[in-house]
């Protein structure tokens, strides 16, 4: 009855890897010979590891990830101009430390995207805020902010995001709102946070793509300035597990 107690107190103070660790290893021979000392010890990391799970998953809700991909599973087999050595720097994390940007650039179905989102995916496992969304909807939702007051909070969630990762950006020429937003979000963002951007466009088309050539110029010395330059190629990998 009083271990009983003892979980439901846990519980009621919100300390639910304690409450479960308590209650699986009460039970457990091997821990019945551990000191006090100890045996909270390893309750203190059961909540640890509860609260740092619960905190991932939060991370990867709101990270809005399109798919699930990870840098560990990348597909190497196929030609297409991705080095490892530039990969397993990206692992580090150091990118995110030092708010720099990452540009992937390619034909469709190279695998931009599930690189994008595996950047995500270790963003998020690295204890990082991160935010993923296709360009064509991120210009849409910052248009209805217009319409409806919220444009400057929109703005503000945007260059509050640790890592934010821009989909298939230029895949037409940017309107005159959305390159005048574009600025907002690249200005507000830079050596504030990092950037990941995929488009089909290469990185050389980039200017004439935004159009006008002040905000373009603008636009692109907080992008491109201190950015990995990733520019893949080769046929589609549609259809391939882990482009």
């Amino acid at each position: 009855m009083l271990h009983e107690q003892t979980v439901a107190t846990l519980n009621m103070l919100r300390l639910i890897g304690m409450a479960r660790g308590f209650a699986e290893r009460i039970g457990d021979p091997k821990h019945a010979e551990l000191d006090h000392a100890d045996f909270v010890g390893l309750l203190a990391q059961d909540e640890k590891m509860h609260r740092d799970n619960q905190r991932l998953k939060r991370l990867l809700k709101n990270a809005k990830l399109k798919m699930q991909a990870s840098l560990e599973d990348i597909n190497y087999r196929h030609p297409r101009g991705l080095e490892k050595t530039v990969v397993r720097e990206l692992q580090t994390g150091r990118w995110i430390e030092a708010k720099r940007n990452v540009l992937l650039t390619g034909p469709t179905g190279i695998g931009k995207s599930y690189l994008a989102n595996a950047l995500g995916n270790q963003v998020a496992r690295a204890g990082h805020t991160t935010l993923y969304i296709r360009a064509p909807r991120l210009f849409e939702s910052l248009r209805q902010s217009q319409g409806d007051g919220t444009h400057m909070r929109l703005l503000g969630r945007l260059a509050k995001v640790e890592v934010l990762i821009i989909d298939d950006l230029l895949l037409t020429p940017l309107a005159e709102q959305e390159r005048k937003d574009l600025l907002e979000i690249v200005e507000d963002r830079h050596q504030a946070g990092s950037t990941v951007v995929t488009s089909q466009c290469p990185l050389k088309q980039w200017h004439e793509g935004i159009g006008d050539p002040t905000l373009a110029d603008a636009i692109l010395d907080r992008l491109v300035h201190n950015a990995y330059k990733i520019a893949l190629k080769g046929p589609s990998m549609r259809g391939e597990e882990n482009p």
